[in-house]
């Protein structure tokens, strides 16, 4: 059986992308083969993740994943199956520059290599981070939608400078830490690192008096009130993304997006089942005998449920059209009640009599579960 791929990244079903490139990028660093020269173990480990963030970094190949498994991958045809990519292709896309192998590979310009040299400026923008937030909704919000309005603790551009972290009319300067690289090398253990410069985030230049405002960081924290739509028929588990709604971003970059992650209550009546609801119902013994109308509720009132004659207790009757809205707007789920047949207590003398007078008149011949039950055990006994 092929591992779950959120096993392999160490994530949860309800990650946001995010925390999902995160994971991949923490674990392609330590099992990248540039690092492990010659380990046949890491390198297989490697290419693992590659196809697990593949997939689960792409919105489409990840639902059709959370719903069918490696199956959506293993009919026949393919049908780009998962897993596909150069394990390297995908390591560049995550970090830039060049694949893997050799000396100019990206995993080189991260840790500096034999040389330590090239790398230089980075001043293109950066993507703001994405953000989660679980929202717990009741069954009712969860089944009808529901607008919400929820608080969110968010990284924001300045306003006093732009995002662009200098002193309005400051003027631009080659930075003076880095000498206009963008860059500088750090010496850890056996390796000479090069990393992005903290005075000028890369940039290689800086402003004669920061904002201030942000203190040259070009952002801000704060709470920020943002309105959910909730639709209908959505579930625990299901994530719902609201664009650019996350962290700014740096340089010029667009701001991450902001996914909310519900979480429904249980419902002291009703059961959920994908789109389809379950509920059970007691009814009286003489009802159950004879046939009847009971009343149930449904998720849009009260309804009529005809009971035939000789029903028994555990009987589950269906209710066409009377589930929950499909969130793909293919109609709703149907409800089904499980009637339970509520035998009679606390009978006074009268009535004790009177159900002896029943069951003297009843004698074996309405009883064929029994008599059904009893010539099977007899067959039993027999052989």
């Amino acid at each position: 059986m092929a591992a779950d791929f959120y096993e392999m990244l160490g994530v949860s079903k309800e990650s946001t992308p995010s925390e999902i490139k995160k994971a991949y990028r923490k674990l392609a660093l330590k099992y990248h083969p540039d690092k492990n020269q010659g380990d046949k173990e890491a390198e297989d480990k490697f290419k693992e993740i590659s196809s697990a963030y593949e997939v689960l970094s792409d919105e489409n190949k990840r639902a059709k994943y959370d719903r069918f498994g490696h199956d959506a991958y293993t009919q026949s045809g393919g049908g780009g199956g998962a897993g596909g990519g150069d394990p390297f292709d995908i390591f560049s896309q995550v970090f830039g520059g060049g694949g893997g192998g050799g000396g100019s590979s990206i995993f080189d310009q991260l840790f500096g290599g034999a040389g330590g040299g090239g790398g230089g400026r980075r001043n293109g923008p950066i993507p703001g981070d994405d953000l989660r937030y679980d929202m717990e909704l009741t069954f009712e919000e969860a089944v009808f939608g529901v607008k919400k309005e929820v608080t969110v603790n968010k990284t924001e551009s300045c306003d006093r400078c732009s995002g662009n972290g200098a002193e309005p009319g400051s003027k631009v300067v080659k930075c003076g830490y880095c000498k206009g690289a963008g860059q500088v090398t750090m010496a850890q253990g056996f390796f000479s690192v090069r990393q992005e410069c903290p005075k000028c985030s890369g940039r290689g230049e800086s402003f004669e008096k920061t904002c201030n405002t942000c203190a040259g960081q070009g952002t801000k924290r704060s709470k920020k009130k943002i309105s959910v739509t909730v639709p209908a028929g959505v579930d625990t588990g299901n994530r719902m993304r609201v664009r650019g709604e996350g962290d700014a971003g740096a340089k010029g970059g667009p701001a991450g997006d902001l996914y909310v992650i519900m979480h429904v209550k249980e419902h002291e009546i009703f059961t959920r089942r994908d789109d389809d609801i379950l509920c059970e119902i007691p009814i009286k013994f003489a009802t159950a005998t004879l046939g009847g109308t009971i009343e149930v509720p449904t998720l849009e009132g009260r309804a009529n449920l005809k009971i035939a004659p000789g029903t028994q207790s555990g009987t589950v009757m269906r209710m066409r059209g009377k589930g929950v809205a499909n969130l793909q707007g293919r109609g709703k789920g149907d409800q089904h009640v499980k009637v339970i047949v509520e035998i009679p207590t606390n009978l006074n003398d009268e009535q004790k009599e009177a159900l002896k007078a029943f069951t003297e008149a009843c004698g074996d011949t309405v009883n064929p579960m029994a008599e059904s039950f009893l010539s099977k055990a007899k067959r039993w006994f027999a052989g």
